[in-house]
């Protein structure tokens, strides 16, 4: 029989969605669940996005420039430019969402073997896109006393060899919905520098910033013009996760030649998903004032809830909608599976993410579980008793 690649047995399975076989099993049970594993907003996507396709009258679906639609970049610099970014049409290239933004800026930077230094726990897909691209993840630990806040700078420093091409953050953080300070970005700054290096930032949920707290990008880093690489989506932003949206953003000339390079080989990003894009920029800030509003009064029920259960210990978000709950277990991928195999409450259960996937190092996050709060208030206070339920039933 033929084999399969070393590559495709050690792609790791997504820790969000391989549970979806017991979820659908439960729901064909009759069990009701809340999805608290993704990050699937149930905001409305705004209409200006909806509309813009809905009328358009086009009459050939054509191929867009490999970097995306003139008119969508030009007005992707203009928003970018209001945030002083200083940026020119032909520092941007569109992808087909954050995912393969990320793969092209890995694909663009990095050799087979080369390194990439990234915080854990992070973006599960992290650890897929550096086995795809031949990349070695070197993971530097945070922790969940401390909100998951950047190491020592010298942790860093000590994980740096000659096959070190990258630090890869992101801000606000996934799982974690840890928001980096000016401080913090500054040390990354003056390190990646000093190494000669490049700091890629991955800042789809720039715009869920709370408690005042304001978010720094890696484009507004003086003297980063040839070591900032930024990934940008529209998924989070503006509610718009089907339509697989995204941007890399980079001053780099040589990194941005090379990435057209892949951008070329996968012909263009979606054409219709590019006019929703376009127009979604006009969105007003009301919407985002109402969306952080609505995020915050969910984040202060799902910690408060969660702080309430004995044994449990979760971080409290300063941006995103994710948090990292420790829980009183000592396997959470099994606990989640039979949260969907064993377990209801008055027919209900909850779906959630084991947070092992969300770490490189291995054994690591093992009692650990990503929440979601992308669920109204009323579904995530059931949530809550549900998973309190569940942990009085488990270690009976």
């Amino acid at each position: 029989m033929p084999q399969i690649s070393v590559k495709g047995r050690q792609m790791p399975s997504s820790p969000v969605r391989k549970l979806v076989p017991y979820a659908e099993s439960a729901k064909k049970r009759g069990t009701n669940i809340y999805q608290l594993n993704i990050g699937q907003p149930d905001i409305k996507t705004p209409e200006q996005a909806i509309a813009a396709v809905r009328n358009n009258s086009m009459e050939i679906l054509e191929y867009s420039h490999s970097a995306g639609n003139e008119s969508y970049r030009k007005k992707l610099v203009a928003h970018y430019n209001k945030l002083d970014m200083n940026l020119d049409i032909d520092d941007v290239i569109v992808s087909t969402g954050g995912s393969e933004a990320l793969m092209f800026a890995m694909g663009s930077i990095c050799d087979q073997g080369d390194e990439v230094i990234i915080p854990e726990p992070f973006y599960a897909n992290y650890n897929g896109f550096a086995t795809a691209s031949g990349v070695a993840v070197k993971p530097i630990a945070t922790n969940i006393e401390n909100n998951f806040a950047l190491p020592d700078i010298e942790a860093f420093e000590n994980l740096i060899t000659d096959r070190t091409k990258a630090i890869l953050i992101c801000n606000p953080g996934n799982p974690t919905g840890y928001l980096y300070t000016q401080e913090e970005m500054d040390k990354l700054a003056a390190l990646v520098i000093k190494h000669d290096i490049f700091l890629v930032a991955d800042e789809v949920y720039r715009e869920f910033a709370y408690d005042g707290r304001v978010h720094h990008s890696v484009m507004n880093q003086a003297g980063l013009e040839n070591h900032a690489i930024m990934i940008d989506s529209v998924s989070k932003r503006y509610s718009m996760c089907g339509a697989r949206i995204g941007c890399m953003v980079s001053k780099n000339k040589e990194v941005v030649a090379a990435a057209m390079k892949f951008a070329q080989a996968r012909l263009s990003p979606p054409t219709f998903a590019q006019i929703a894009a376009e127009a979604a920029l006009d969105t007003p800030q009301s919407y985002f004032d109402e969306v952080i509003e609505e995020y915050i009064d969910r984040r202060d029920t799902l910690i408060s809830g969660l702080k309430n259960i004995e044994g449990v210990q979760v971080a409290n978000p300063g941006g995103a909608f994710y948090c990292v709950a420790q829980l009183p277990v000592e396997d959470a991928d099994h606990f989640a599976q039979w949260l969907l195999e064993s377990f209801e409450h008055e027919g209900e259960t909850i779906m959630v993410a084991p947070a092992a996937g969300f770490y490189s190092t291995p054994g690591s996050g093992k009692n650990q579980i990503r929440i979601a709060y992308v669920l109204e208030k009323k579904s995530l206070i059931k949530a809550v008793e549900i998973l309190e339920k569940a942990l009085e039933a488990y270690k009976s």
